[in-house]
């Protein structure tokens, strides 16, 4: 394993880490940012590269779990569990928001893995992504605002829980972003952008986990030993970005909505296209 080939799993997972809870799509950057100049398939092969720039994803998973500890021994706390068994569902958020949220996204996700890992991997699909997604987000500003009903975690609905799901869907089109479509569609369905974001991200962690071990499984012929280090890599440096974009994000996200995220994604989208088209 050359020294370069370190950086650049390095390098990516420094840019996984800081556009992973950003409305802005971590994959779609990896994406751009791989193609365009690290060119990590070149050593890696490209089912490997690609799964690579998933796996990494749960050090990102990992800085959640860190920075909502408290909340996720609330959530799987066994006298709490016991509660939504023997008395069904309760209105503070518990695992079956969790559930009903990533459940659509997950069964498509396991329905179109092989399309989306073939077809939607390229800088074309991105730009795109990054442009739809965008316009979402600003909708969502315009609208959402005015319907605003749910403050807190705790007041999230199950139909608000839904409806997040569904329109997390969006986001398996690499680009348009996980945390940018269900932001969006939660303030759409009357939550703050806190509430939004904080949902998001504690429902990042089964499906981001489930979507790196499906990955491992469906690619693992193409692995070799020698690959490792570069994942380790990535991994370690995705989670302490991570870490750090994290908390800097949830305390922005109430002041600056989320409008110059999209305008960013929108300007990123045409200087790609102007330089490289």
């Amino acid at each position: 394993m050359e020294w370069y080939e370190l950086l650049i799993g390095f390098l990516l997972g420094v840019v996984e880490g800081m556009t992973e809870f950003a409305p802005v799509s971590s994959t779609g950057h990896m994406i751009l940012v791989d193609d365009l100049w690290l060119n990590s398939s070149s050593f890696l092969g490209q089912e490997v590269a690609n799964t690579f720039k998933i796996v990494i994803q749960l050090g990102s998973i990992l800085a959640v779990i860190v920075v909502f500890q408290s909340r996720f021994k609330e959530l799987l706390n066994p006298k709490e569990l016991l509660a939504i068994r023997n008395s069904g569902p309760t209105n503070k958020l518990n695992v079956l928001h969790i559930l009903i949220g990533l459940l659509p996204a997950a069964v498509l996700g396991l329905m179109f893995e092989d399309y989306i890992d073939t077809h939607l991997f390229s800088i074309k699909t991105v730009l795109i992504g990054l442009v739809i997604g965008a316009f979402f987000m600003i909708a969502a500003d315009l609208s959402g605002v005015k319907r605003q009903t749910t403050a807190t975690l705790d007041e999230i609905s199950y139909k608000q829980a839904l409806g997040v799901g569904l329109i997390q869907c969006f986001s398996l089109w690499p680009g348009f972003s996980r945390s940018g479509s269900t932001i969006s569609g939660g303030v759409l369905l009357g939550m703050s952008h806190r509430a939004a974001a904080d949902f998001t991200f504690i429902m990042a962690v089964p499906i981001m986990f489930g979507a790196s071990a499906l990955s491992l499984y469906s690619k693992w012929e193409y692995f070799t030993m020698a690959t490792l280090p570069v994942f380790v890599v990535g991994f370690i440096s995705a989670f302490l970005f991570a870490l750090l974009s994290i908390k800097f994000f949830l305390k922005l996200i109430n002041k600056v909505k989320l409008t110059p995220f999209a305008i960013y994604r929108i300007a990123l989208a045409a200087a790609i296209y102007f330089l490289y088209f």
